[in-house]
């Protein structure tokens, strides 16, 4: 898997670094479920945007496929 490395200032390293510590699982492992979680999220917002604005438009794309 390729890896990707980024900045982090140190309260948000501590915090990284605590809850990993809490829940028993490595650092990476907490920011990559992490990242996984915010991209579900993030996929079904911008997936009901799009539906929203389908819906609201429903005649104009039915009138296009024409």
């Amino acid at each position: 898997m390729p890896e990707l490395t980024f900045p982090l200032d140190a309260a948000t390293r501590q915090g990284l670094d605590d809850l990993a510590d809490a829940t028993g699982r490595r650092a990476d492992e907490v920011v990559l479920e992490t990242v996984r979680r915010y991209l579900r999220e993030e996929a079904a917002v911008v997936r009901a945007h799009a539906e929203r604005l389908a819906r609201s438009h429903a005649e104009l794309l039915r009138r296009l496929g024409e």
